[in-house]
């Protein structure tokens, strides 16, 4: 009888500890997938971006300084992505934003550009990608927010620890001057 009894709790036990495990993999797993589509969003950020630039120039040829912020914001961006540490990423991504608002704020100044179809379908283009990332940023967070609670939680941290599970970060802002407006004078 009772060889019985502990049959049914190690049967139990290893029930639940696969299905902490396999709980653990899909958040893992999740989170994996939602990075995918802020890495597609961004490379197409990246691609939009020289052709935007491009066609301001056009217009703004004294300008120089804010092309050259835009440029060196892209190149810091795509190089925070091939390393891959995802604060890194953040800030990049944040700061080329910033640039980005600078950017626009320059064409505001030329009539002609807001009247060029050109620019008119890459700003478009452009804000439709920034809401893309933005959603996928959520959607990544909530993701990484599950599987870390899952991960800290008790007793699935056991299993967690056990399996060599890690918490991942959040994509978020790191510095607060990235959270104001950028300023733009001329």
């Amino acid at each position: 009888m009772l060889a019985v009894i502990l049959l049914i709790i190690l049967i139990v036990l290893g029930i639940w500890v696969a299905g902490s495990y396999n709980r653990l993999v899909t958040l893992k797993n999740r989170a994996k997938e939602a990075w995918a589509d802020i890495d597609v969003q961004l490379k197409r950020r990246y691609d939009l971006i020289p052709n935007l630039v491009e066609t301001v120039k056009g217009y703004a040829a004294h300008e120089r300084e804010v092309f050259e912020k835009v440029t060196e914001a892209r190149a810091r961006a795509i190089s925070a992505e091939k390393e891959g540490d995802v604060r890194k990423i953040a800030e990049a991504e944040n700061f080329l934003a910033s640039t980005l608002k600078t950017l626009f704020a320059v064409a505001e100044n030329y009539p002609d550009l807001k009247a060029s179809q050109n620019f008119l379908e890459l700003q478009r283009e452009l804000r439709d990608t920034e809401d893309k990332i933005m959603y996928a940023r959520r959607f990544y967070n909530a993701n990484v927010r599950d599987l870390n609670i899952a991960i800290e939680s008790f007793p699935t941290n056991i299993i967690a620890s056990i399996f060599g599970f890690k918490k991942m970060d959040l994509f978020e802002i790191g510095r607060p001057e990235e959270r104001e407006a950028p300023k733009v004078s001329f």
